[in-house]
C-alpha cells in the first residue's frame, strides 16, 4: 500500500512495502491517551492483530538525555524543539516504519502535532516548524482528544498534587501562579490544536466523555479503516 508524505520522504530510507497502519492519538497530559491506547492495543490484539506502541521523548537515541535536559530547564526553545525533533526523528526511522514495513498497527501516544504545537505556542515559526517535519508520513488516522483545561487540571489533581513545569507552561512566564499558568498555557495549546486540524484533518473527539464512549468511538473509526480494501 503506498503511503503519502507531508512535503517529502525521509532522505536515506527506505519506505517500499509499508503494509501496515500508523494510528495517533493526540492530546495534552490527562486527556485520556494513555488510557485509550490500553483500551485500543487490547480490542485489535484480540481481533488478530499485531500491534507496537510509540511515545515521545522514548528513543534510545537521546530520550535519557532528552528528559535530563528537561528536567534541568537549561535549554533555549529553539535548541529543545530540535533535541525532540530528534528523539521523534529517531523513532520514525527506527521503529515506526520497521512496524510498518512489517505489517505491524502501529499505535502512536502523540506525533509531531504535539511538538509543533508546543513550539507555535511559543513562537515559533510556522515554516520552518511544518519544513521540519515534512519528511514524515500522513498517518492513516489520527484523533485528537479535546479536554477543556479545567478538566484537564481536575484529572492532574487526582492522578498526582505535582504540576509538570512544561505541561504548566511556567517557561512562558504567563503568571507566577502554576495553576493559572496551566489554564493559559493549556487554552492556547488547544486553539493551537483546532487550528493544526483544519491543516491536517485530524478527527477531534469530545475527551470529556466517558472513557467507554470514547473507545467507542475510535474502534468505529478504525474497524472502518481495517475493513476498507487496500
Amino acid at each position: 500500500m503506498n503511503k503519502r508524505f507531508y512535503i517529502e520522504p525521509l532522505p536515506r530510507c527506505d519506505f517500499n512495502n509499508l503494509s501496515g497502519k500508523l494510528i495517533v492519538l493526540e492530546g495534552s497530559d490527562g486527556s485520556g491517551r494513555t488510557t485509550q491506547i490500553a483500551r485500543i492495543k487490547a480490542w485489535l490484539e484480540n481481533k488478530g492483530y499485531a500491534v507496537v506502541n510509540c511515545e515521545l521523548a522514548r528513543s534510545q537515541l537521546v530520550g535519557p538525555e532528552l528528559e535530563l535536559a528537561r528536567r534541568g530547564n537549561v535549554l533555549g526553545p529553539t535548541t529543545l524543539s530540535l533535541f525532540y525533533a530528534t528523539d521523534f526523528m529517531d523513532q520514525f526511522e527506527n521503529v515506526i516504519i520497521p512496524a510498518l514495513r512489517a505489517g505491524f498497527i502501529v499505535l502512536a501516544d502523540r506525533y509531531f502535532y504535539t511538538l509543533m504545537a508546543r513550539d507555535l505556542v511559543r513562537g515559533a515559526d510556522p515554516e520552518w516548524v511544518q519544513k521540519i517535519y515534512g519528511v514524515t508520513l500522513v498517518p492513516d488516522l489520527v484523533f485528537y482528544l479535546n479536554v477543556t483545561p479545567r478538566r484537564l487540571i481536575e484529572r492532574r489533581w487526582q492522578k498526582a498534587s505535582v504540576m509538570d513545569y512544561w505541561e504548566s507552561g511556567m517557561d512562558m512566564g504567563l503568571s507566577r501562579d502554576w495553576v493559572s499558568s496551566f489554564l493559559i498555557y493549556q487554552q492556547r495549546l488547544r486553539n493551537v490544536f483546532l487550528n493544526l486540524q483544519k491543516t491536517y484533518g485530524f478527527t477531534i473527539i469530545n475527551g470529556n466523555k466517558s472513557v467507554a464512549s470514547i473507545t467507542n468511538d475510535i474502534v468505529a473509526q478504525i474497524e472502518s479503516l481495517l475493513n476498507t480494501p487496500a
